[in-house]
């Protein structure tokens, strides 16, 4: 994986979006089960912080390349599914970098 482009950049987001989201799932018990609140806000924010970035790179991103209304509806939709951007990292982002185009 490349990381000096834009892609690269989504497919790092991705991942980094997909980790917090599913580490909201670990966090979520502890604030209502065990009264712990503290690292749901730290989770919560930091996903937050992630999902923005991830959609406004994808924004970005597809100003360049051009995809699809369909391509656009899969990867913003990614971002509200668990494992979703895993996904779309390997059936999307991944297979456009491969592709070599890069701006």
């Amino acid at each position: 994986m490349r990381f000096n482009s834009l892609i690269g950049t989504l497919r790092i987001l991705a991942l980094l979006e997909g980790i917090s989201y599913l580490l909201l799932g670990l966090t979520m018990p502890l604030k209502y089960t065990y009264d712990m609140p503290m690292p749901n806000k730290i989770v919560g924010m930091a996903h937050g912080v992630l999902f923005i970035a991830y959609c406004v790179m994808v924004f970005v991103v597809n100003r360049d390349y051009k995809w699809s209304l369909l391509t656009n509806v899969y990867a913003y939709a990614a971002s509200l599914l668990p494992f979703g951007t895993f996904v779309a990292d390997a059936r999307i982002f991944a297979l456009a970098q491969k592709r070599g185009v890069n701006k």
